[in-house]
């Protein structure tokens, strides 16, 4: 049986990822077709990072079955972007029209099976995307999708099928818009916390991590194969345990295995003890959701976290050398102007390193998307990664969010010398001059 695994992530369908240029292999896809191919399967693998028109690698490969599997560890495509759903659509029809049979898996398709099924999938998977890719294609056609339990032991998975990959477009995408190259890794599964926000489709609320060990012998084995300048951990919480992150350190020491990496965290985790043993592992930035500088609105998230904490790990992480970035969330449900101004406040103060700012996103199965459900719009989800679109009521207008986001944006570039043609105080006579008028 020959398997052709591909994605429906097109970086040029996505302006704000044309601009920032900042390219990741299909991480999951890969390591599902090194599963594949350890237990016998012949894969090939389309590439739609760069490439959409798949049709002619249909026609040439002619394989039996076609797997559109999202890479899972890319916010991307857990953001469910109506242009990634269109382009897997297409993908279903293409491969519809020349008599081959098709399966998906990614969070999109979780939440909207029958659309899915619609469009001319065979099957939608919805478990964890190994053991049932596997499963599906040892009793094809036959099988029916039934979730397994997930995989407890994620040392027992393969290593990405990275020569499945052209690693040089990655480098060169990179190189040319930054001047350095990164490539990305992932030591864990899931997020543990309740943040009502967040979509857990695929994972849930189960933490699953590789070995230290396992994570310091595929960052080595990154930097002698393909020589990254550094390392993006795609992890949704990096280092859950202080003790995992100083065993982790601890590997790369004993190995003499210096690469700088980036992740993401929380900053109830970022304390002293676990920031000098980021530090010593190579970390180099830590970015972390700090949503929101009004306590009122983190509890109304049940976030987990005190305004106060966010101070600390910003100090913490100062100390040890490491950038300290946020991501921050504006027009979540019963947030005022004066709750933003403690969020202003709070970026003022702690003077992080970058900051990323979006609004909120209600997804479906997620208690946010409950509680505003009789205010939605017709429109439901963001059409890419550069919508900031208000699909319920907020306190104000998304062009007014897009301005205080901008302004954000300016100040911390301005602060941090990163842009020095940034003008902070006309984007905030722009938001006040906005806010008079929502007024």
């Amino acid at each position: 049986m020959l398997i052709l695994l591909t994605h429906a992530n097109h970086l040029f369908a996505d302006r704000k990822q044309i601009r920032k240029m900042q390219p990741y292999p299909p991480l999951h896809t890969l390591i599902a077709a090194a599963y594949l191919r350890n237990h016998g399967f012949e894969v090939v693998f389309f590439d739609s990072t760069f490439d959409r028109d798949i049709a002619p690698e249909l026609d040439r490969i002619r394989p039996d079955l076609v797997a559109v599997c999202e890479d899972s560890f890319n916010f991307l495509t857990k953001m469910c972007l109506l242009h990634n759903r269109e382009f897997a659509f297409e993908i279903a029809s293409l491969c519809a029209q020349r008599g081959i049979p098709s399966v998906v898996h990614s969070s999109d398709a979780t939440d909207h099976v029958p659309a899915y099924l619609a469009a001319g999938f065979s099957r939608v998977i919805t478990g964890e995307l190994e053991p049932e890719l596997l499963d599906l294609c040892h009793r094809w056609p036959k099988t029916v999708i039934a979730p397994r339990a997930s995989v407890e032991n994620l040392d027992q998975l393969p290593s990405p099928a990275w020569d499945l990959v052209d690693i040089d477009r990655y480098r060169q995408a990179w190189i040319e818009a930054h001047g350095y190259f990164s490539l990305n890794l992932v030591s864990s599964r899931g997020c543990p916390y309740r943040c009502n926000w967040c979509a857990k489709p695929l994972f849930g609320d189960a933490y699953r991590h590789h070995s230290p060990q396992r994570v310091a012998a595929e960052l080595k084995c990154l930097r002698d194969r393909f020589h990254p300048d550094c390392i993006w951990f795609g992890d949704d919480i990096f280092g859950l345990s202080a003790q995992w992150t100083r065993e982790f350190a601890a590997c790369l020491e004993r190995t003499g295995t210096c690469l700088p990496f980036r992740i993401q965290s929380r900053c109830n985790l970022m304390t002293p003890d676990t920031a000098d043993a980021l530090r010593r592992a190579g970390c180099a930035e830590v970015w972390m959701g700090v949503e929101s500088g009004s306590q009122r609105i983190l509890d109304a998230m049940e976030k987990g976290i005190r305004v106060e904490q966010v101070r600390e790990a910003r100090e913490n992480l100062r100390r040890h050398g490491i950038r300290a970035c946020f991501f921050l969330q504006l027009g979540y449900l019963g947030e005022e102007w004066e709750d933003i101004e403690e969020t202003i406040r709070l970026v003022r103060e702690t003077k992080p390193d970058d900051v990323g700012v979006s609004v909120s996103y209600p997804l479906p199965n997620t208690r946010f998307h409950q509680i505003v459900q009789t205010q939605l719009s017709t429109k439901t989800n963001w059409s890419d990664s550069g919508d900031l679109d208000m699909i319920f009521h907020g306190a104000f207008p998304s062009e007014f969010y897009r301005a205080v986001a901008d302004a954000i944006h300016a100040e911390v570039r301005s602060t941090n010398g990163i842009d020095s043609s940034a003008a902070p105080r006309d984007a905030w006579d722009k938001v006040e001059q906005m806010r008079c008028a929502c007024c």
